[in-house]
């Protein structure tokens, strides 16, 4: 069994780690959140030590590990431009950590992290769960076993409405999210890149603090992607069915289905990371990359 901390206990996808940390079999001895909020913990660790201030937090691992109980993971599902620092403070006590999406807002943070990884003998992993979907696998592989050359047209939407909270939010500051297309497009951008190759050419077209979009060139793919939060972009069939979530992923003229089969993308992760088989921040880069390039444009 191994022990895990927890920094951004009360965030939406805090529970989907708790999840997957229980069905390893594992235990969260502690979490941390500003916010106290967090009655979620009762379903999975209601033994679980909680902080709201991150000294206390830090000195709680200080006490365990002089006691001998020493934290075998971190995982951090704090807002974006918190993750450097919190993976950071991880690596430092000697724990592995495991990040949720976008590992960090810049590329040159990755090559600083990789430097603290070799210092202290511990690994950085993401949480890059799309390409653990079944569907997904399968669409590497008929991409991968077709003729040499061939390029596909692929068409990617995805509107998710958000409210006016979204702006009062940490999310609402480019500074702090990375904004949309960092936020709520990296592990689309990182599917797409695992699936079609590098990125040959990027031209964006909009990034606004609610939509983006544009056009990338990719070794097997011509790509054109929107992302949004504004509920008015939503289609009107999409409207008029009172759904306020659309996704649309087609390549070659063919809608291609990935919604369901997300439930225990998590906790894949999570085992796959245990038995040594997570991916490391070398495979990160190139979506970081490309979102600080889109934001930059």
């Amino acid at each position: 069994m191994k022990n895990f901390a927890l920094i951004g206990a009360g965030g939406y996808i805090a529970p989907r780690h708790m999840k997957a940390i229980k069905d390893t079999g594992n235990n969260l001895i502690a979490a941390l959140d500003k916010n106290d909020s967090v009655g979620i913990l009762d379903s999975y660790f209601p033994d679980a030590d909680f902080f709201t201030e991150f000294e206390r937090f830090d000195r709680h691992l200080e006490k365990l590990k002089r006691q001998g109980k020493k934290i075998d993971y971190v995982s951090v599902c704090s807002p974006n431009y918190l993750h450097d620092a919190h993976i950071r403070f991880g690596l430092r006590i000697g724990a592995n950590v495991i990040c949720e999406k976008p590992v960090v807002l810049n590329p040159w943070n990755i090559d600083a992290l990789e430097e603290i990884e070799k210092e202290t003998g511990k690994q950085v992993f993401s949480i890059l769960q799309l390409r653990l979907h079944p569907s997904i696998i399968a669409l590497k592989e008929k991409i991968d076993a077709a003729p040499a050359g061939k390029k596909h047209k692929v068409d990617l939407q995805y509107i998710t409405s958000r409210g006016h909270w979204y702006h009062a939010s940490w999310k609402g500051d480019i500074t702090k999210s990375g904004g949309i297309a960092t936020n709520i497009g990296v592990h689309f951008f990182d599917m797409l890149m695992w699936v079609f190759g590098n990125v040959k050419e990027n031209n964006v077209k909009e990034h606004t603090k609610t939509t983006a979009s544009g056009n990338l060139e990719l070794e097997k793919a011509s790509v054109n992607w929107m992302l949004s939060i504004d509920a008015n972009t939503l289609p009107a069939e999409a409207k008029a069915a009172g759904k306020r979530t659309f996704r649309n992923l087609s390549i070659d003229g063919e809608s291609f289905e990935f919604s369901d089969g997300f439930t225990e993308l998590h906790t894949q992760s999570y085992k796959n990371i245990i038995e040594g088989k997570g991916f490391p921040l070398s495979e990160t880069k190139k979506a970081i990359d490309l979102v600080h390039k889109i934001r930059q444009a």
